[in-house]
C-alpha cells in the first residue's frame, strides 16, 4: 500500500509532534477534530524538518501576531508579517522557507472529522472553493476580533465540560469574520486590479487545480475563453515568466511529492500525471531537474 506522508493531516502531525510534547504542550492542542496553536511557532519549525512542501486536506485559519515568515503557498511566494490573517483550504501546497525567531502565531485547524457549522453549499463565499488560500493584512480591530474568538475556543477546549456545539458556533463566527474581511479586500482590489492581473490570478488558480491532467497552455486558454497567444503574452508581461514555465513548475512540484513520499513506481506516476509513456515522463523530469526520477527518489 502506498503511503503519502506528504499529506500533513492530523495523523501525520501527531507522529511528528508527539516526541516534543513536553516542549510545546503549553502552546498546542489536539483532539480528533481540531488542532490549535496559541502564540508560538515551534510547531512550524518542527514540521519544516520533515522535507516540505506539504499538502493539507482541511481548513486552517491563523493570524500573525508578531514577527514575519516567508512561505510559498500554491506556487506563490508570500511574505507575511504581523497583522496578517491567513486562510489555507483543502488542497493547499505549503512550502515554508524562512520563519523569524520572534514569530508568534495563533490559529486553528479544522480536521476532516470536525463538524463544520455550515451545510454543503452554504459555506461563506470565501470558503466555497473559489480560492484555495488567502493572506489578509488587516487593521488592529480585525486581528483583535479574530484573537478574541480563538482565545475563547482555546479556553473551552481546555475545560472539563468541553461543549462541542459552542466550539462549532465560535468557528462559524471566526469564518464569518474572515469572510467579511476577505470580501472587503476583494472589493477594493477589484477596483484597482488590472485585467491582466485578473487573468494571471485566474490562470494560476487553474494551473494549481489541473496541472496533473493538463500540461498544455491551450487547455487553460480555452477554459478562460482566450486565445493561446494572448494568454501567453499576458502571463509573461504580468509575471516575467512564461505560462509554460508556470505549468511546468506546478507539475514538477507534484511529481517530486509523489516520488519523495510514496512507493509508487515512476510508470504509475507517469500514468496518473497523464504522460504519454514512462520514457517521455523520465525525459521531461530530467530536462527540468537535471536528474532522472529514480535518482531524485533515491536522493530524497
Amino acid at each position: 500500500m502506498n503511503k503519502q506522508p506528504q499529506l500533513m493531516d492530523l495523523s501525520r502531525m501527531r507522529d511528528i509532534l508527539t516526541p516534543h510534547l513536553a516542549q510545546i504542550s503549553k502552546n498546542i492542542f489536539f483532539n480528533g477534530e481540531l488542532g490549535m496553536i496559541h502564540g508560538d511557532h515551534t510547531v512550524f519549525s518542527l514540521l519544516m524538518r520533515h522535507k516540505p512542501p506539504f499538502i493539507i486536506n482541511d481548513h486552517r485559519f491563523g493570524m500573525i501576531i508578531n514577527g514575519e515568515a516567508h512561505i510559498n503557498f500554491n506556487l506563490q511566494d508570500r511574505h507575511v508579517t504581523a497583522g496578517t490573517l491567513v486562510y489555507l483550504g483543502p488542497g493547499t501546497i505549503i512550502n515554508p522557507i524562512r520563519l523569524s525567531d520572534d514569530l508568534r502565531i495563533f490559529g486553528i485547524a479544522l480536521f476532516t472529522d470536525f463538524p463544520m457549522p455550515f451545510a454543503q453549499g452554504q459555506m461563506p463565499s470565501a470558503f466555497n472553493g473559489q480560492v484555495r488560500d488567502f493572506q489578509l493584512p488587516v487593521g488592529e480591530a480585525g486581528i483583535s476580533t479574530a484573537r478574541h474568538i480563538l482565545d475563547t475556543i482555546w479556553h473551552i477546549v481546555h475545560t472539563e465540560d468541553y461543549h462541542r456545539p459552542t466550539v462549532t458556533a465560535l468557528v462559524a463566527a471566526l469564518m464569518h469574520h474572515y469572510d467579511h474581511l476577505f470580501r472587503l479586500q476583494t472589493d477594493i482590489q477589484a477596483v484597482s486590479r488590472s485585467r491582466e492581473q485578473t487573468i494571471f490570478d485566474r490562470f494560476i488558480s487553474l494551473v494549481n487545480q489541473y496541472c496533473c491532467e493538463h500540461h498544455q497552455i491551450g487547455y487553460y486558454a480555452e477554459r478562460m475563453c482566450l486565445t493561446e497567444r494572448y494568454l501567453t503574452t499576458v502571463i509573461r508581461q504580468t509575471s516575467g515568466t512564461t505560462a509554460k514555465d508556470w505549468i511546468d513548475r506546478a507539475l514538477i512540484t507534484r511529481i517530486k511529492i509523489e516520488l519523495r513520499h510514496t512507493d509508487k513506481p515512476a510508470a504509475q506516476i507517469a500514468e496518473e500525471m497523464h504522460f504519454a509513456n514512462p520514457s517521455f515522463f523520465s525525459k521531461y523530469f530530467h530536462r527540468l531537474t537535471g536528474m532522472t526520477p529514480l535518482k531524485y527518489k533515491n536522493n530524497s
